[in-house]
């Protein structure tokens, strides 16, 4: 199988450069840090220690930054090296005042660029979130003796039967890592199927919070969508604006002076977005601070990430994408961190068990039409929220989750 693998993965790096074109004309690559998924550094390794974290793309990273505020301040630590593969994550870890912080993409899989990476970074420590799993990588990290960790462990029943077919090439892969720290019981179960070692559940690390986050919104703005009505659809997917036009439309009927703040997850859409809800005749402005608001807006799409945070705490209703979907939602913790109702689509799949945790504290609503998502909004902006009780309960499981982490992985 790793000889099918590796056959595989360096077709994938021949056709790179054409990979590349496309991936640039999407608007989805960076057009002059690209050269590091194909092994070149645009930052250097300092001496010392060196611990690396790996994560796929936004999600992953986000939930590690109240780690790395921890990390920053070890002192053995001389540097922190985060690897991801999106442009979208690049940005989040840029968005953060780290001091000992550097970002690179992730080189493409193949062996002769691992072992350069390798060679050039030396990390004391791998650690992979969520459900990150490179061949190459994991292999030449065994075979140089650094320990490998897998941190906020995410397997869903389809993965796991995906893995089980090359039962005897994954067991082999994941024996490698020393220590597992599963993001919920049932990933716990089928980590432990997947033969990882010293596989453990302290809870997910997605409930702890930043200590430091920058919330700052254009004072104008920001008194523009206190003073009226408004509500956020937040990480939406294709076809899933069009349903948060459509309550809009539904919603605006009975209640005035209404605003909807919608948050695509992959920002690089948002004109054509913004060309749909048009279509609906609905009136969309773009997140551009220095552009006179409109007064008599619809929708305020938001074309620029690392703003999610601050929109959330000023809208206490969210509607989270990707549920409406067949992609399993997106994490509703951090809008529930800063005491947003959540509401959501079926398919939820992806944060099941904590979609049970947000249901038993009232705070998660299911919704499958626009006309019951603006019946549910409809009651929502009219009462009160209970935002600091579910603040607080968060905040302190969060805390312990972080701090149990951090004593788990030994740096």
């Amino acid at each position: 199988m790793l000889i099918v693998y590796r056959f595989l993965i360096n077709l994938v790096f021949i056709l790179s450069p054409i990979i590349f074109v496309i991936r640039f004309l999407k608007k989805k690559e960076d057009t002059q840090r690209f050269i590091e998924k194909i092994g070149f550094f645009n930052k250097k390794k300092v001496n010392g220690k060196l611990v690396w974290f790996h994560g796929a793309s936004v999600g992953e990273l986000q939930s590690i930054v109240p780690l790395l505020e921890k990390l920053e301040r070890n002192k053995s630590i001389k540097q922190i090296l985060i690897t991801s593969n999106t442009l979208s994550s690049s940005k989040v870890i840029n968005n953060n005042d780290f001091k000992k912080v550097v970002h690179q993409f992730f080189p493409i899989d193949t062996n002769f660029l691992i072992k350069k990476f390798l060679n050039h970074w030396k990390p004391s420590k791998a650690i992979f979130i969520d459900s990150e799993f490179w061949p190459n990588t994991i292999i030449n990290l065994k075979k140089k003796n650094i320990p490998i960790i897998l941190l906020n462990g995410r397997i869903t029943k389809k993965t796991f039967n995906r893995w089980n077919i090359f039962s005897n090439f994954s067991k082999k892969l994941f024996e490698n890592f020393e220590l597992c720290l599963a993001s919920s019981k049932e990933s716990f179960k089928l980590l432990k199927k997947l033969n990882f070692k010293n596989v453990k559940f302290i809870g997910n690390l997605k409930y702890s919070q930043a200590e430091t986050e920058n919330l700052y919104l254009n004072q104008k703005l920001n008194n523009f969508i206190l003073t009226n009505n408004s509500w956020c659809a937040s990480s939406t997917h294709n076809t899933e604006e069009i349903f948060i036009g459509q309550t809009h439309k539904i919603l605006k009927k009975k209640i005035k002076k209404l605003i909807t703040i919608l948050i695509p997850r992959h920002i690089e859409r948002s004109f054509d977005i913004k060309k749909d809800l048009e279509s609906l005749n609905l009136n969309v402005q773009l997140h551009e601070p220095k552009t006179k608001i409109d007064p008599d807006m619809d929708i305020y799409l938001v074309n620029s990430y690392g703003k999610t945070k601050t929109f959330y705490n000023l809208c206490k209703n969210v509607f989270l994408g990707g549920s409406l979907i067949n992609h399993g939602g997106q994490n509703p913790l951090e809008a529930a961190r800063y005491g947003c109702n959540i509401i959501h689509g079926p398919n939820i799949q992806n944060f099941s068990e904590i979609y049970n945790f947000l249901k038993k504290n009232n705070i998660s609503r299911r919704i499958n039409s626009p006309k019951k998502m603006a019946s549910v909004l409809n009651k929502l902006l009219k009462k009160k929220s209970n935002s600091k009780k579910i603040q607080l309960k968060l905040k302190i499981i969060g805390k312990k989750i972080l701090e149990s982490t951090y004593k788990e992985i030994k740096i």
